[in-house]
């Protein structure tokens, strides 16, 4: 078989974006999954607004509301002492997104789309191919070592290689690039029915050393995630679900907004949530999503980031491919603007993760974005991808102002 000009790992949101750029641009495409979509993933399920730009951007916008997406118009926050706060993403003001909402849609439904719609264009997509091993000619990768539905071994050549394999990314690990994180968390999540009174809201209720999340994805059906320290979780490795439902019988505000819950389907957990990922010292490489690192987000924006880095890497690598020089140097630049993109996001989710941790301190911070709800608009705004967290730190500061519109 010959080349392709690419071969992406991984047909998450964030293989498939890069897959779709790539080809619109021209470029031979080909994209491998080890899984048969429509497949489970656990995930937050949840779409920043500023999301929905880049979804309309692949043409996969419109499958996405018909598919059912629940529109999301901001948060309800409950502190540990119990003071709420009720944000909205700013429809006013100097930044404005693609839409004034969030969306929420069930990771399964979300993929198994992005995939058709990937299908729909000349790319290559091949599911039940799990990649093995990376095919190498000195410093530079040359392809992928796979395994087909039928447990074949194929070599698969091509002059650019893009991992987008997720936590578990094999083209990361093949490169020796994984590294551990200092947070040490772990996510349980469950679908849940029986919940109502959402009015278009998402709610996150903070009770230190956890915090949760109520994400309603579809007519009668919540996505409730559970973050733990995880080492707390690490004793009941065999009982997580026990665990799970001891750990929100604690949370008293949460408990109570419980009640009439009842689960659908299986909890999922992953941990530890964090990780670092080294970048490609090899040429003909690069690594996008959550292949290239996760930090612990909030409010589960990690689709958003997703989506974004693919488009960052296909400026970068269809000027590479058409210069034809795919060497770490050309390809360097994708390192640069991803970092730079989201420099500021993963500060304020540090000091968010700092915050949230510690009770007293994330009640002084309800009651101060009580006193100052044009701040909440930004945060929210920040949290929603569309505000830029250099304007919330400015309006934060002594003497710091904002007045939407």
């Amino acid at each position: 078989m010959s080349a392709r000009d690419v071969i992406v790992v991984g047909a998450g949101p964030a293989g498939v974006a890069a897959a779709i750029l790539l080809v619109e641009r021209g470029w031979s495409v080909t994209l491998l999954d080890k899984a048969a979509f429509p497949r489970p993933k656990i995930c937050g399920e949840y779409l920043s607004p500023e999301s929905a730009r880049i979804l309309d951007r692949l043409g996969a916008l419109k499958a996405v509301d018909e598919a059912g997406g629940q529109p999301l118009r901001g948060m309800k926050i409950v502190a540990p002492d119990g003071t709420v706060i009720v944000g909205s993403y700013p429809t006013t003001g100097p930044w404005r997104s693609h839409r004034d909402y969030a969306l929420a849609i069930p990771r399964e439904r979300l993929d198994h789309i992005l995939v058709e719609r990937a299908r729909s264009l000349p790319v290559d997509v091949r599911e039940r191919h799990r990649v093995t091993e990376l095919v190498r000619e000195g410093r530079e990768v040359t392809g992928v070592h796979a395994q087909d539905a039928d447990g074949r071994a194929l070599e698969l050549r091509a002059r650019l290689v893009i991992g987008a394999d997720g936590r578990a990314s094999a083209v990361a690990a093949a490169l020796g690039l994984l590294r551990p994180h200092p947070l040490r968390r772990m996510a349980l999540i469950q679908h849940v029915a029986g919940l109502h009174g959402f009015d278009e809201r998402g709610e996150i209720f903070v009770d230190p050393p956890d915090y949760a999340i109520l994400n309603p994805v579809a007519p009668g059906l919540v996505n409730l995630g559970l973050v733990v320290p995880l080492a707390h979780a690490r004793p009941f490795a065999g009982r997580l679900e026990t665990f799970f439902h001891a750990r929100l019988r604690q949370m008293p505000r949460l408990a109570s907004r419980l009640e009439g819950m009842k689960p659908v389907g299986s909890m999922q957990a992953m941990g530890p949530l964090a990780y670092r990922v080294k970048a490609p010292g090899a040429g003909g490489v690069m690594l996008v999503g959550d292949a290239a690192g996760f930090y612990d987000p909030f409010t589960g924006e990690g689709i958003f980031t997703a989506l974004r880095s693919a488009e960052l890497l296909a400026e970068v690598a269809h000027a590479a491919l058409d210069r034809g020089t795919l060497g770490a140097t050309a390809l360097r630049p994708y390192v640069d603007a991803r970092r730079e993109c989201f420099r500021g996001k993963e500060r304020l989710t540090r000091a968010l993760q700092f915050v949230i941790a510690r009770r007293r301190l994330a009640n002084a911070a309800a009651h101060a974005l009580l006193r100052r709800p044009a701040l909440l608009d930004l945060l929210m705004g920040v949290l929603g991808d569309f505000v830029p967290p250099a304007a919330l730190v400015r309006a934060a500061l002594p003497g710091g102002r904002y007045r939407p519109g």
